[in-house]
């Protein structure tokens, strides 16, 4: 389609899809969008009304076309798209921290940051490789959660850690340590989590205080977005 080409880790911007997405991306990181795009099946009423008040205000400039709706959303109820550059986060060393070691999958990614952001944890560490966090999918499945995540990646482990040191590390393992119930983070801590096919290399053993979250045998591992979950509510139960 002339002017319009499917996203690619390399560009400068990327898309939230949707028009819950688009106010979440208008809510937190209004100074970063460069247009919103309009499809010619959005209903007119309050929705486009205050879509376009929120524009107006921060001078966005709308586009009416589908044609970007036919090359990046295939789904049929998409009649918004927001175009956002890419912004840059930093972690808060104050705060608590999700590590997720080599995550490869966009809508792991993006379910993470939801849950972190739901439970006050929303400065995420990537360690490379790893997803694409700007990857419209992974916008999709943190139903906008991202806009209001601190991410930075890192190119190992060791980087991490030497940049934000003295904290509790729990590394979550299935041959661990510790049962998640009785681990309680009294401090600033990082919750660390591997690869969803592969978990964290064994060397992590060694990591702080590994952890495994028990289950029957009936599987051999929790899904990676459900098992962080239980972690972020298990280490801030005493603080919500």
């Amino acid at each position: 389609m002339a002017g319009y080409r499917k996203y690619h880790k390399e560009d400068k911007v990327s898309y939230a899809l949707g028009v819950t997405l688009v106010f979440e991306l208008l809510k937190s990181k209004a100074e970063y969008v460069n247009k919103v795009y309009i499809h010619s099946s959005m209903n007119k009423g309050d929705t486009l009304d205050k879509l376009i008040g929120i524009c107006n205000i921060h001078e966005i400039d709308m586009v009416y076309t589908d044609k970007i709706f036919n090359v990046l959303s295939q789904k049929e109820n998409c009649y918004v798209i927001g175009e956002f550059r890419k912004f840059k986060g930093e972690l808060d060393n104050n705060l608590s921290h999700i590590v997720l070691v080599n995550p490869s999958n966009a809508g792991n990614m993006g379910t993470i940051m939801r849950s972190a952001l739901g439970f006050g944890l929303n400065q995420i560490a990537i360690i490379r490789q790893a997803v694409d966090a700007f990857d419209p999918r992974v916008v999709r499945a943190s139903m906008g959660a991202i806009f209001s995540t601190n991410f930075v990646y890192f190119d190992s482990f060791d980087d991490y850690k030497d940049n934000y040191p003295d904290r509790e590390l729990y590394t979550f393992m299935l041959d661990a340590k510790k049962k998640i119930y009785d681990i309680s983070p009294k401090g600033k801590f990082s919750l660390i989590f591997g690869n969803e096919a592969a978990g964290l290399p064994k060397e992590f053993a060694e990591v702080g205080t590994s952890v495994v979250i028990p289950h029957t045998a009936a599987i051999d591992s929790l899904n990676l977005p459900i098992a962080a979950g239980i972690a972020m509510y298990q280490a801030t139960i005493m603080k919500l």
